[in-house]
């Protein structure tokens, strides 16, 4: 039987092909691996005061209104669910529970989108009958849109 000779077309022009992932969904993957590696040096007495820090740190690099934002949000988040240990999600502000991301902020610059977003994790009991939302557009932080942020995240926390 003869020899048969493969050829490389197939691999060639899958390593050709156009990227499957935006600049931003890519940086977005490379600060998750950095936090997970972060995490993973880290001791549990360290992890509030840590991740306090890299959100903050977070926060100051936004642009504004972003910024502003962002930093309302937190204050939000840790008045209403104490408990939610600080830290930072694919680059973006979060707040976990049990090692667990609960919610996260995600700044409209994040991925150049024209609002912000604040959402919840599956472990977020946020639950209203056989279906509800689990990530609001926010373009303006009104009394309203606070109110009922807080009121989201301290049923999360229960």
């Amino acid at each position: 039987m003869a020899d048969t000779k493969t050829t490389s077309k197939r691999a060639s022009a899958a390593r050709k092909s156009p990227n499957v992932w935006t600049d931003e969904e890519r940086a977005a993957m490379q600060e998750s691996a950095k936090e997970r590696k972060a995490a993973s040096r880290r001791g549990p007495g360290d992890e509030r005061a840590e991740g306090e820090q890299e959100l903050r740190a977070k926060i100051a690099e936004m642009p504004e209104p972003d910024r502003a934002m962002a930093e309302r949000i937190h204050a939000l988040v840790t008045e209403s669910a104490p408990n939610f240990v600080p830290r930072t999600y694919y680059g973006m502000p979060a707040y976990a529970k049990d090692g667990k991301v609960i919610c996260f902020f995600q700044p409209a610059s994040k991925f150049k989108v024209r609002y912000s977003t604040f959402g919840f994790q599956p472990d977020a009991r946020i639950d209203d009958d056989e279906m509800w939302p689990i990530a609001f557009a926010v373009t303006k932080l009104t009394a309203r849109v606070e109110a009922r942020i807080a009121e989201l995240v301290k049923k999360a926390a229960s």
